[in-house]
């Protein structure tokens, strides 16, 4: 649908030249959202593959495991978008204190965005709301280190920025400016809490996500934190209880259309064809990080049974295994110090696992040695090369 603009312009002068600057009319759109017949069974098909993404929860021997490492192959594929370079490998790599030669300031910054996002659920769960003070301040973890740290972590703008191209006159989209961004937040805030109208959770997110691209409250990290705040409305209103869902990969291997859609809201208004978009891939994000599920949990429980037929398995061999399920790569100090035993019982537990082929000693060093555990990480990985 081609309802015209979805804002106005206001002129602006900034770096010595004038342009003008969208300012985003208030959510929801005026006029509403049409479902029509498709696009209802695609919001209806979505909602299930997210409900049975959070049944997963119900059956997982241990969620917390997928999560820990599911947060982070999000965090590295939302940095990619943004041309970070960073590896899931070399994230896992940098928590590891042993790691030589990291961290990289690539490195850093999915670091920050981990911390952000496992803040952001903690926040959540002690009762505050999706509100400008939780996301200033997971603004200010995001870019608490590394090459954004000098731009305003945890605060709103108070110059200018822009999207696309080298300068404002010839930039695909301009911000409104900082002297509107707390106005623009504020609205889209009461939106997220259902002022003036309820909305529901999938549209709302759809919607919200949109607004935050438009309005770049911040001088650096809106997209990553955009990304950031559709985990947190489906968290936050009680569709998934576990942060599971996230859409970085869809958008990156769809990144011109991604970028399109959201121009295409602004300059026609067209919410639609955004909705069908963002649809399809929470469907197809869903079912990946279900199906991603079942295959992990399908690898742990094969070789745990191998590991069980062993003549002579020991308990650290298995707690080893455990352990690196856990966390996919491991030094043996780190190992030792989560299983509770000596440092030559967890060397041997991972050395006899690297015998096994379960796991793969990656830095080949006589010391500081890292374990892989290849299958798990193998899985983990897809989708994570970064973009060049």
């Amino acid at each position: 649908m081609n309802r015209g603009l979805t804002g106005h312009f206001v002129p602006v002068s900034t770096l010595g030249e004038e342009c003008r600057a969208f300012v985003p009319a208030p959510l929801p759109p005026v006029p509403k959202i049409i479902l029509d017949d498709e696009l209802h069974e695609q919001l209806q098909n979505a909602s299930l593959a997210v409900g049975r993404l959070d049944g997963q929860i119900d059956v997982l021997p241990a969620p917390d495991t997928f999560v820990y490492s599911y947060v982070r192959k999000e965090a590295v594929l939302s940095s990619q978008i943004e041309d970070t370079q960073s590896t899931l490998d070399e994230l896992l790599a940098h928590e590891v204190e042993q790691a030589p030669g990291l961290p990289t300031e690539d490195v850093r910054e999915v670091s920050c965005y981990v911390a952000s996002l496992e803040l952001g659920m903690q926040r959540l769960a002690e009762g505050l709301p999706i509100s400008l003070r939780l996301i200033t301040e997971l603004h200010g973890q995001l870019l608490s280190s590394g090459r954004g740290s000098t731009k305003q972590p945890g605060e709103f703008r108070r110059s200018q920025n822009w999207i696309g191209g080298t300068r404002p006159g010839n930039a695909r989209h301009v911000p409104p400016p900082p002297d509107m961004v707390l106005d623009c937040m504020g609205a889209m805030e009461k939106f997220i809490h259902n002022d003036p109208v309820k909305t529901g959770t999938l549209i709302k997110a759809a919607l919200a996500h949109v607004q935050f691209e438009t309005i770049h409250p911040f001088l650096d990290g809106n997209g990553r934190l955009g990304r950031l705040l559709i985990a947190l409305i489906l968290s936050a209103e009680g569709m998934l209880r576990q942060p599971m869902l996230y859409l970085s990969l869809y958008f990156k291997q769809h990144r011109s259309d991604y970028y399109a859609h959201l121009q295409q809201v602004r300059e026609t208004g067209d919410w639609e064809a955004w909705l069908s978009f963002f649809l399809c891939g929470v469907k197809e994000t869903a079912d990946d990080a279900a199906l991603t599920a079942r295959r992990l949990w399908t690898i742990f429980r094969q070789d745990r049974e191998k590991l069980q037929l062993l003549p002579g398995a020991t308990g650290s061999l298995l707690q080893a295994q455990e352990q690196l399920q856990r966390v996919p790569l491991l030094s043996a100090s780190k190992a030792a110090a989560k299983m509770n035993v000596s440092l030559p019982t967890a060397t041997k537990a991972l050395q006899r696992l690297q015998t096994l082929g379960i796991v793969r000693e990656i830095t080949g060093g006589k010391y500081g040695r890292l374990y892989a555990y290849d299958a798990y990480l193998s899985i983990l990985s897809e989708g994570t090369e970064p973009l060049r």
